[in-house]
């Protein structure tokens, strides 16, 4: 269990804190003479433009301690900006400042009024407060619009915007931002790049900004999940080192925050209980009851290691009562596991049945799309048991058809025998049977196509329901690999642990050690599997940035992909991003395990409605001909997901020569 503490329980939770203290308030780190000057500002006598501008200031800085003040301030602004348009401008984005811990939804709208009526002015402070709006915007709909649109937000308007004023503060600011959306996808290489640009940036232009404060712990999470402790080290120990000229700074709690982490990450657990104490004092002192939840749970996951239950128990209970932690459900069922795995540990064994019968329930109730699914698919059999007795009433009336073309026939040549006598009456019905033959024969045409159009449509329906039927099949049983037998084996690690504890000699623990890290191995493969099945990176940052992970799952020593993407939009649908991915993802394994190739160009491109993807090898090739006799799936996923995105296949190939894929997929609908 200690080696997961690298990692920590939650580790996203701390991105919440790193924005909730660096996107929502941008404050000097010396406060108190920065809150005395503003007031000094309000207070002489200076043009209403100066005044306005200081209320504002001064309301931004009291709105998460005193929303009073913060309230008085802002109306004071308000009434001083009334002949100023600029500063009028700025009510909305200062309205939503206010708003923004207190209705998300409010703050939202008012950004929104804030970007349209400051891009009337072009200075570079309405410049950057723009970018400002563009990115508190941004954060107030992170819940419902997800990160990637958070870092849209942030390369298409807030980063432009503060290069374009030559705010070098604000500009490495969001940088510092951005690197920490990358470290909550896992990808910390990335993220230390953001983080580096941003620091390099404040350390050279503005060395006791804030946001270099916020940037060195930023980047010290980072280097802390991706392993690596000396980087860490180093950029606490520059965080530190700021804040000690300034011990009111708000910033102080994520600090310790951060500090508590990286001792629970070296194993000093006794350490990080004495660093989340004093965050604690801080935070409740200054008002920022989430950064307190995440102390708070820090304190329980050292209590733990050090074995102290009763004490863990209780600032779980805590954290649980408190409920703030627990208004998001993914944190309510840690909750409910880890009260289950801690009274488990203390030998409780009805108190951790009750919670894990809550850990159940709200799992269960989790998994409720099932049933959607489920009537889904029922609905799809109807659907095609329909079209199969539209098939039947259709050959049913071919047969009619039949007879009474059979009729019609029968009825000419009786005429034409009658006829001979009257040569121009012969004639006529010569004409008459010709003409109705070709009707005849129309009508049938038709009836032909119809059914034929009509077995395509149950065709594709089957298809799209199987496919359907497969991803949400991939995604639950991701979902219980991870959750449920990933769970499980943690459960099974912390037990194996309290009875070593308790029944081995220390002579004897290098051995069970050994089992320990063979059974987090397992833990890491079934993680990394049930990301294949379901890939977390394409349905949280779209199609681009996972077929990008994908290449680099499969790039080593011996094999290079180069992977050029063009045009590839964003407000593709999730149904065929998943289908483009999945072909993708087969055509890679296909060239992988069969063509022993060492190099492989990978094409994927979007003109409108349409997807093109071309994928060369230099491998082994083979003979065309092959490909009728061939039995295995791949292929055939290759072309039923084509064929459903109403595409079409192509392949090349020679023995020797390599092979060439080109797949055309058409988009509209879909």
């Amino acid at each position: 269990m200690a080696k997961n503490s690298k990692r920590g329980i939650l580790f996203f939770i701390i991105l919440l804190a790193l924005f909730d203290a660096a996107a929502q308030q941008f404050l000097p780190i010396s406060q108190k003479a920065y809150a005395d000057s503003l007031s000094a500002v309000a207070g002489s006598k200076v043009p209403d433009s100066s005044k306005a501008g200081a209320y504002y200031l001064l309301s931004d800085y009291w709105r998460a301690t005193d929303s009073i003040k913060s309230k008085n301030y802002l109306s004071q602004a308000k009434t001083y900006a009334k002949n100023y348009p600029y500063w009028k401008a700025a009510y909305a984005f200062y309205e939503g400042q206010y708003y923004s811990t207190r209705n998300k939804d409010k703050a939202a709208r008012l950004f929104r009024l804030a970007q349209k009526q400051l891009a009337l002015f072009k200075g570079k402070d309405a410049l950057l407060m723009q970018a400002a709006a563009w990115y508190n915007y941004a954060i107030a709909v992170k819940d419902s619009k997800g990160y990637p649109y958070v870092m849209e937000v942030l390369t298409r308007h807030a980063i432009p915007l503060a290069r374009q004023s030559g705010n070098a503060e604000k500009l490495a600011h969001y940088y510092s931002q951005f690197g920490t959306i990358l470290m909550y996808n896992a990808q910390f290489e990335q993220a230390a790049v953001y983080h580096k640009k941003a620091i390099d940036l404040l350390q050279k232009d503005v060395p006791r900004s804030p946001a270099l404060l916020l940037a060195y712990i930023a980047a010290a999470n980072n280097y802390i999940y991706a392993d690596r402790k000396g980087p860490a080290k180093e950029m606490l120990d520059a965080a530190k080192k700021i804040l000690s000229s300034s011990p009111d700074c708000v910033s102080y709690p994520l600090y310790y925050l951060s500090e508590a982490q990286y001792n629970i990450y070296l194993e000093n657990f006794t350490a990080a209980i004495k660093s989340a104490g004093q965050g604690i004092v801080l935070a409740r002192s200054l008002n920022q009851p989430d950064i307190l939840q995440l102390l708070y749970f820090r304190n329980y996951e050292s209590l733990l290691h050090l074995k102290q239950y009763k004490q863990a128990k209780k600032q779980l209970e805590a954290i649980a009562g408190e409920g703030i932690f627990t208004e998001d459900v993914n944190n309510r069922k840690t909750i409910y596991a880890q009260l289950a795995a801690v009274n488990e540990l203390m030998a409780d064994q009805e108190e951790a049945y009750k919670w894990l019968k809550k850990y159940s329930a709200l799992s269960d109730s989790l998994s409720g799309i099932r049933l959607k699914e489920t009537v889904s698919t029922l609905e799809a059999k109807y659907q095609n048991s329909e079209n199969r007795n539209q098939i039947v009433q259709l050959e049913a009336q071919k047969v009619q058809q039949d007879i009474k073309v059979a009729e019609q026939r029968n009825y000419v040549f009786a005429l034409a025998g009658a006829s001979m006598l009257f040569f121009s009456i012969a004639l006529f019905s010569y004409f008459y049977y010709r003409n109705n033959r070709k009707l005849i024969l129309q009508k049938e045409l038709n009836h032909k196509q119809e059914i034929a159009t009509r077995q395509q449509e149950e065709k594709l329906k089957i298809t799209r329901a199987v496919l359907e039927g497969e991803e949400k099949e991939r995604e639950r049983i991701a979902k219980e690999l991870h959750d449920g037998l990933g769970g499980m084996l943690a459960g099974v690690k912390i037990n194996l642990s309290g009875w070593a504890s308790k029944h081995l000699a220390p002579g004897q623990r290098d051995d069970f050690n050994s089992i320990v890290l063979q059974l987090d191995r397992s833990v890491s493969e079934l993680r990394g599997v049930a990301r294949n099945l379901m890939p977390e990176s394409l349905l949280k940052f779209g199609l681009e940035t996972a077929l990008k992970d994908l290449c680099e799952f499969f790039i080593n020593d011996h094999l290079d992909i180069d992977l050029q993407t063009y045009s590839i939009q964003k407000d593709l649908s999730l149904s065929a991003q998943l289908n483009i991915y999945r072909i993708v993802q087969e055509l890679l394994s296909n060239a992988i395990r069969h063509s022993n190739a060492t190099a492989i160009l990978l094409q994927c491109s979007q003109d409108a409605a349409a997807f093109y993807i071309t994928i060369e090898d230099n491998g082994t090739g083979f003979r065309m001909d092959s490909l009728a006799n061939s039995k295995g799936m791949g292929i055939n996923n290759i072309h039923n997901r084509a064929e459903y995105l109403g595409g079409r296949v192509e392949i090349e190939s020679e023995i020797g020569e390599g092979t060439t894929v080109n797949i055309e997929l058409k988009l509209n609908g879909k």
